[in-house]
């Protein structure tokens, strides 16, 4: 495939991801009483514990930013920096008790496929399976 052909269907996949992912958002936000930015913070933090700036870059937000949430997450008890134990001139932030159960909440959010996907036939559907599968195996 050209590098055209990838750049149109990368972003025609990101628009409809995008559009169409707004009442799961909602939803997210209002199930866990925090804006969504910090939600994308907690949900990094649970697959490990990360140095501020690790959270920046994963985030793709820049460091004063993922400074600014990180003291607002951790004055909500939600997340505690400690010493890393292999650099102690380094910070990581892990999440607490309190954090894993707000993340379990959000994983628990239902996010059903839009119609347009659901009302793909079977052999669409597992077309795009296997095209999502090989992506994910690169």
């Amino acid at each position: 495939m050209s590098g055209n052909s990838a750049d149109e269907a990368w972003r025609a996949m990101a628009a409809f991801v995008v559009e169409n992912h707004d009442s799961w958002k909602r939803a997210v936000v209002e199930q866990s009483g925090l804006p969504f930015s910090r939600v994308r913070i907690l949900r990094r933090l649970s697959r490990r514990p990360m140095t501020v700036k690790e959270l920046a870059h994963a985030a793709t937000i820049d460091a004063p930013a993922a400074t600014v949430a990180v003291n607002d997450l951790e004055q909500r008890g939600l997340v505690v920096r400690q010493v890393d134990p292999d650099n102690r001139r380094c910070k990581r932030v892990s999440l607490t008790d309190a954090g894993c159960a707000i993340v379990v909440k959000i994983d628990a959010v239902d996010d059903p496929a839009p119609e347009a996907l659901a009302n793909l036939d079977e052999a669409d559907l597992e077309a795009l399976r296997e095209i999502l599968a090989k992506l994910s195996a690169d």
